[in-house]
Formats: C-alpha cells, structure tokens, sequence
C-alpha cells in the first residue's frame, strides 16, 4: 500500500499527540461546595457599634445621622442560625432591630431578615455567602416605587471589629449608592453573652 510522503510524516506526530491525551489526567471531579455554616461564628459575642445613616437614600442627599450602641450575636440551631439584636441612639433618635440569619444547606447560602421595632415585620432578606473572609449578601426591592438592587457587604473581620454597608443601585448594580454604615468592636465574647 501506498502511504503519501506528507501523510507519512504526520503519522508519527499523530500516534504521540495520541498518547499523550491517552496518558493525561482523568479531570478532576468538581470541588464540594465549601460549608459555611459557621461563617458567622467571629460575630458571636457583644459588640459596640457606630452607624452612619444616609438621611434620604436615592434622593441625592449627602446629609448623614449617626448612631451609637450596642450588638449582641447569639448562636442558634448549632451554628444554623444566628440571631444578632441592636439598639442604638443618636441626635435622630434611637433604633431597636435584629437580625436572625439562617444558613441554607443545600445551597450554601445565608439569608439575612431585618426587622426594627417600628415595623415590626421581617423585610425582603438579602441572601449570599462569604469568600475570602468578606460576606456579600443581595436582593432587590420597590423603593419610592423604583425597582432597587440591595447589597449588604461585611468586611474587614478581625477578631476584635468588623464593618457593614448597606448599599442601594438603580442602574442594575452598575453603581452604588451606600447608605448604612456599620463599625463594630468587641466589648465581650459569646462565652460572656446570656442565653
């Protein structure tokens, strides 16, 4: 049988790319997702905490208020669930709220429900998961009868302070608008926190 010279040449080329795909690494199956139930086990305990508040959000106002008082973080359903409770004051008056995050197995997300003591009904939760130590939590909301992107970000975790920022877009998160600022340090630890 007659083999052409160029197919001849590109015969041995081809058996080796062949076995080395033959010889290559099966690939690996794709990584669990990472369990994050106790991602907010560095918040449990009692905290001061300083708020800012921008006045009038999407209203094109730079006035801010400020708050001070205290948060406490207690633990439920062996880290499944958390319950943070705030109350503080300032010059705008005062502020009675919690928090309960509840930490979804299947998807590996947390939910995070507000509520304040004037309203006194949970608000839409915003759900995500940390990375890297920074937690970043969304939604989407009808303010002022506009369709608003709610982000919520928890950063800079020490074991002795953090931060929040609440933040609004109404350009599908193109931009940012923050209007809740959160700085927190530890006065007490969750072995120091009554049940």
């Amino acid at each position: 049988m007659h083999v052409p010279r160029l197919a001849a040449g590109l015969l041995p080329w081809a058996l080796g790319v062949a076995l080395v795909v033959a010889r290559a690494a099966p690939p690996e199956p794709p990584a669990a997702p990472r369990d994050g139930q106790h991602d907010f086990d560095f918040e449990l305990g009692s905290w001061k905490t300083h708020i800012a508040r921008l006045l009038h959000p999407l209203s094109g106002s730079t006035t801010w208020v400020e708050y001070d008082g205290t948060s406490v973080v207690r633990s439920i359903w062996n880290g499944g669930a958390n319950l943070l409770e705030l109350e503080v004051s300032g010059p705008s008056g005062h502020i009675e709220a919690l928090s309960l995050r509840l930490y979804n197995r299947q998807s590996h997300q947390w939910s995070l429900n507000f509520a304040n003591s004037s309203a006194a009904s949970l608000a839409q939760p915003t759900i995500g998961e940390f990375h890297d130590g920074r937690g970043e939590f969304f939604d989407q909301e009808t303010i002022a009868d506009r369709a608003v992107l709610v982000r919520f970000v928890i950063s800079d975790i020490t074991p002795s302070s953090c931060h929040f920022e609440q933040s609004f877009s109404t350009d599908g998160g193109r931009t940012w608008e923050v209007n809740w600022i959160a700085t927190d340090t530890r006065i007490g630890t969750a072995a120091d926190t009554p049940r």
